[in-house]
């Protein structure tokens, strides 16, 4: 069972980052990949809140990781596109804006996760 719950878990996690990146690069355009990084971004928050819930505080039961932790969030996150999209700067000359992108996110995604950490552990 729960192996049909990570699956379930991916499929909606796969939709939700298709949805999401849509919708911020419908916002904000296609000169740089925020589309990723915004998934990149709120994965990396809503892991670390999920984690501290279930894990550090025992708020959430933790038959709830599997299917939220690896399927949804894991097939949310972007971090194959993360490289492909900084590469694809780097070759049509944006070498900045690809480095930028390829070492701003894992900074970012550590303080997203820090900060998920931390609300999840002020709760409850």
């Amino acid at each position: 069972m729960t192996i049909l719950l990570i699956a379930v878990g991916g499929a909606f996690g796969s939709v939700l980052r298709y949805l999401v990146d849509g919708w911020v690069l419908d916002r904000v355009g296609t000169g740089f990949p925020f589309g990723t990084l915004a998934v990149n971004l709120s994965g990396s928050f809503v892991l670390g809140l999920i984690a501290a819930l279930t894990i550090d505080r025992s708020v959430l039961p933790s038959d709830i990781r599997p299917p939220v932790m690896i399927g949804l969030i894991g097939a949310y996150t972007t971090f194959s596109t993360l490289m492909l999209e900084s590469w694809r700067l780097v070759e049509d000359g944006q070498v900045l804006a690809g480095a930028a992108n390829l070492f701003g996110s894992p900074v970012l995604g550590i303080i997203a996760v820090v900060a998920g950490l931390t609300l999840g552990r002020a709760l409850g």
